[in-house]
């Protein structure tokens, strides 16, 4: 059943897929604002963690929403551990102390834990694409 009037099932799939991804997006900003409300120390902060990651994977099928689960969540774990990197400069420092949304997004100071939780968040993020995306139903009607 085709949701965009005037094209056929198949032309639909990325709007459909970017619909699915940002409804993910919002879902896993909820999630993170939810998880600080109620949570504190280190479950809040390593969860927020993860979400970082999700989210991002979420945003990267977004913007490439044919990206296979795989390529998604190592894109999403390439730029989370490049910005935890980057916290080794003192560029992050700089624009957090300038910006709250930088401070946010950018984060301040390297702590070596958050790249594992990063990892955590990108493997729950393929578990859940894998098994929820487009290429779970391809597969089942594929010949072979």
């Amino acid at each position: 059943m085709c949701l965009i009037p005037g094209t056929d099932d198949r032309a639909a799939e990325p709007a459909r897929i970017r619909l699915a991804a940002a409804a993910a997006a919002v879902a896993t900003v909820g999630a993170g604002l939810g998880l600080r409300a109620v949570a504190a120390g280190n479950l809040a902060k390593y969860g927020g963690d993860a979400l970082y990651t999700v989210l991002l994977l979420a945003l990267v099928v977004l913007v490439a929403p044919r990206v296979t689960p795989l390529t998604a969540a190592a894109s999403a774990l390439a730029v989370s551990w490049g910005v935890e990197f980057l916290q080794l400069s003192e560029v992050t420092g700089e624009l957090s102390r300038r910006s709250e949304v930088a401070r946010l997004v950018l984060g301040s100071t390297f702590n070596p834990p958050d790249l594992f939780w990063y990892a955590v968040g990108a493997a729950a993020g393929w578990l859940v694409h894998t098994a929820v995306g487009p290429y779970r139903a391809r597969r089942r009607t594929e010949p072979g």
